[in-house]
């Protein structure tokens, strides 16, 4: 790949410059007790990320489950013909319902 990942530069406002990854990895061999504060900021974020991320999820399937009847009462008025067979009465709620959810919660 031909990668160059440290730089230096001497002279006057020389410095040395490290990708990233490259400084954080070097930082932890250096210093194990930062690989360790490291290691446990990244859980707290993961854990606070999936914290909100379940949020959203419970509260969009809360709203789903109120709306149920008055998705399944339009349905019914609206959709439902009188000489459809049970499994094309199924079909069509649960595609229409999966509808419904895609386009009001994405």
């Amino acid at each position: 790949m031909n990668a160059i990942g440290i730089v230096s530069k001497a002279g006057r406002y020389g410095a040395t410059y490290a990708h990233s990854d490259i400084a954080m990895s070097f930082a932890t061999w250096i210093f194990p007790e930062f690989q360790l504060y490291i290691m446990k900021d990244y859980r707290r974020l993961k854990a606070d990320e999936n914290s909100r991320l379940s949020l959203k999820w419970n509260l969009n399937r809360e709203i789903s489950k109120l709306n149920y009847r008055i998705h399944t009462d339009a349905m019914k008025e609206n959709l439902i013909l009188p000489e459809l067979i049970s499994a094309q009465i199924a079909y069509t709620y649960a595609n229409e319902a999966d509808m419904l959810n895609v386009v009001l919660f994405g």
